[in-house]
């Protein structure tokens, strides 16, 4: 039981920062209609700004993955006002192509600019950990975990109580509807974009704690960040956060019956299996 629940805690913490690295991706989607295949590129940009905010500023990954967010809003925001929304009524193999595009000039701009070395960062609480009773907490998952729930938490409250929140809602339901009221369509798709990036990119900022960057970092994690959406349901901000401690909790505690090699094979099981009863996901088409 101990051990059950020592990978519970484990799945949970990281499962969190799943969920906000995933969250960007998912509202992208639910807003503009576009599947990003770029959007894992994005946490890669944001590991490096977190990586050289350390390295040049001696900041902690912690913090600066506030400036992680805002290479990533820019850097987004531009992306989509020059070249994702020439194809927002194009065909969508069109805007696979743009996105699957973009996310190769991204790596190899990266290969170009940083080099191919995997860089990491050392903080004073890297190996740390804490013991509650017969369990152990680690220190940068759990630091990580509390910045994502910060995050989403401010993310919910932007989205709910302004007027840019609500704009972006009223966009994704109806842009024509919501140009009647005054709302510029086109410069809220360059927020919502921006912040789905952004969002990605400050995921890239607090990892970079207990993990390492290269230009192909983004790869390692694009095939996860897709499963936490689709395992959430497309296009919901809170099916995608639910969605990124599912699989941190099955990736964990799949480590407790086999390899730690294969634990994504349990993960794979399961979400196919709760695809075929549940296509739209967990949430789909319940909450945005």
């Amino acid at each position: 039981m101990t051990a059950f629940l020592q990978a519970l805690i484990d799945g949970t913490l990281v499962g969190g920062v799943y969920g906000i690295i995933a969250v960007g991706l998912s509202l992208v989607f639910g807003v503009l209609g576009i599947v990003n295949f770029a959007q894992a590129e994005f946490m890669m940009l944001g590991m490096y700004a977190a990586w050289f905010a350390w390295r040049y500023l001696g900041l902690d990954p912690l913090i600066g993955a506030a400036i992680s967010f805002a290479v990533g809003f820019g850097i987004g925001a531009l992306a989509q006002r020059f070249l994702i929304q020439r194809v927002m009524n194009a065909p969508h193999v069109s805007q696979i192509f743009l996105t699957v595009g973009l996310l190769i000039v991204l790596e190899n701009a990266a290969l170009l600019l940083f080099g191919a070395d995997f860089r990491t960062v050392q903080t004073p609480y890297q190996t740390q950990s804490l013991q509650m009773g017969p369990f152990f907490i680690s220190v940068p998952y759990l630091a990580a975990f509390c910045n994502a729930l910060v995050v989403s938490v401010a993310l919910w409250l932007v989205m709910a109580r302004t007027w840019i929140g609500r704009a972006i809602r009223a966009t994704a339901q109806n842009a024509m509807a919501a140009e009647i009221f005054g709302v510029d369509a086109k410069r809220v798709y360059m927020i919502a974009f921006g912040l789905g990036t952004g969002l990605t990119a400050f995921g890239g900022g607090i990892i970079l704690s207990y993990s390492s960057v290269s230009p192909t970092s983004g790869a390692q994690y694009v095939v996860l960040m897709f499963t936490v959406v689709v395992l959430g349901g497309l296009g919901s901000v809170l099916g995608a956060l639910i969605g990124g401690i599912a699989v941190g909790i099955i990736q964990s505690l799949s480590t407790l019956v086999m390899p730690i090699q294969v634990q994504n094979l349990a993960l794979f099981v399961i979400f196919i299996a709760l695809l075929t009863f549940r296509p739209q996901g967990l949430l789909g088409g319940a909450s945005r």
